[in-house]
């Protein structure tokens, strides 16, 4: 059975990466000659422009892509792909999720992390009480949330400095001020 959906052109042959961190997703397609909207889950969207290869896929399966042209909006990245020539090979990729290999982005500075490192972390309170496992984080503006998962029991807790006191990537732990009952 054939499909006439549009596929967009992978652009560079090559293995996937193991280490593929999201760092956004495509929001739609603009333009007639091929361009997208990117949302960017990164704290400046234009460093997303640092890379060479983006990987845009979705449900594990990933295409690398070479920026041909690129715009920076006040909230999000309006770009031409290499090889993606119009609006229905644009289409094909809305919804797709953009990666870049974590061995390529930059050391992170001192007191500084990547979401992706805190992803899968445990936390404990300073009465030793487990909170759950790091699911995700998400930014609200005032600061960033972890989303703790523990079974079916869902916490939000602030990723501040006078709660999250100690962050032990080697251990794989987040030390945190912050009861089961918050």
């Amino acid at each position: 059975m054939t499909s006439n959906k549009p596929t967009a052109p992978q652009v560079t042959p090559t293995a996937v990466p193991d280490d593929l961190v999201s760092m956004g997703y495509i929001s739609g397609a603009f333009g007639i000659r091929g361009g997208v909207n990117i949302v960017a889950d990164t704290e400046s969207p234009d460093s997303l422009l640092d890379y060479k290869t983006w990987w845009i896929g979705r449900d594990g399966n990933w295409r690398a892509y070479k920026v041909a042209e690129a715009s920076v909006q006040p909230k999000k990245l309006s770009v031409r792909f290499v090889g993606v020539d119009d609006r229905d090979q644009a289409f094909a990729l809305k919804g797709c999720q953009v990666a870049v290999p974590r061995s390529e982005m930059p050391q992170a500075g001192e007191d500084e992390y990547y979401w992706a490192d805190l992803e899968g972390l445990s936390i404990v309170n300073t009465e030793g009480q487990s909170l759950g496992v790091v699911e995700k984080l998400f930014e609200t503006g005032a600061n960033d949330v972890i989303v703790a998962r523990d079974g079916d029991t869902e916490r939000l807790v602030p990723f501040v400095g006078h709660v999250v006191l100690k962050v032990d990537l080697a251990a794989r732990v987040i030390t945190v001020d912050w009861g089961l009952d918050y």
